[in-house]
């Protein structure tokens, strides 16, 4: 089972695909945390990323294909994905479903979590990272129990320089001027649904995993 999460920042989409991920035993791989791993080793491509990072703008798609193609085409990847940022692009998303179809692969649901953009920028503005593994939390709905620790590990929390003031603009910006387009692209192979991305956490949950059965259930019939 290949599957794709959409959603702005801020909509909850890492938090969700982690969880969907675990639920539906696949490999949960997210472009983000791949880029972030990359800086931090000091590869070529994540220094060539970082630039594009630092500045809230979209690494370029050559770039972020080759990485991407490159991860899920390694052994604990054979029996499924979860995509989690990527793709952005229209170009992204041709060159996912060639490098899938490689190995006989195809994406089976894309799934869009619809949030309002006011909502968006509430949340954004008080989401905060653990240092040490990259655990979410936000001070508006999924607070820590300790203020500024991390719940599983203890580590500081912190608010990526993207989180904020103009950044923060800038990233929604790029999202539904560009991102929003792979909706069509999906919408017209019939493997989008939309999912009300403004309820609790375990609210969403339930709905994605609803929405994955459905799919599965449709494709089942089909053959």
């Amino acid at each position: 089972m290949n599957i794709i999460l959409i959603g702005a920042q801020g909509s909850g989409k890492g938090t969700q695909a982690a969880r969907l991920a675990q639920t539906l035993s696949i490999r949960h791989v997210a472009s983000g945390d791949l880029f972030r791993k990359a800086v931090h080793e000091q590869t070529e491509p994540g220094l060539k990323a970082k630039v594009y990072l630092d500045h809230g703008v979209l690494v370029p798609d050559d770039l972020t294909i080759e990485m991407i193609l490159k991860r899920i085409k390694e052994p604990d990847c054979e029996q499924g994905v979860l995509l989690d940022g990527f793709p952005r692009t229209i170009t992204q998303a041709q060159a996912l479903d060639k490098g899938l179809a490689e190995s006989r692969r195809a994406i089976d649901c894309t799934m869009y979590l619809r949030v309002p953009r006011a909502i968006l920028l509430h949340r954004l503005s008080g989401r905060y990272i653990c240092r040490a593994h990259q655990h979410v939390y936000n001070i508006v709905t999924n607070a820590p129990q300790a203020a500024g620790k991390c719940d599983l590990d203890g580590s500081e929390l912190y608010q990526r320089t993207d989180d904020r003031g103009e950044a923060v603009q800038r990233r929604l910006e790029i999202f539904f001027h560009e991102t929003i387009c792979l909706l069509d692209y999906y919408r017209h192979q019939h493997k989008l649904v939309e999912v009300d991305g403004n309820q609790s956490i375990e609210e969403v949950h339930q709905t994605l995993v609803r929405a994955v059965n459905n799919c599965v259930g449709e494709k089942s019939q089909e053959v």
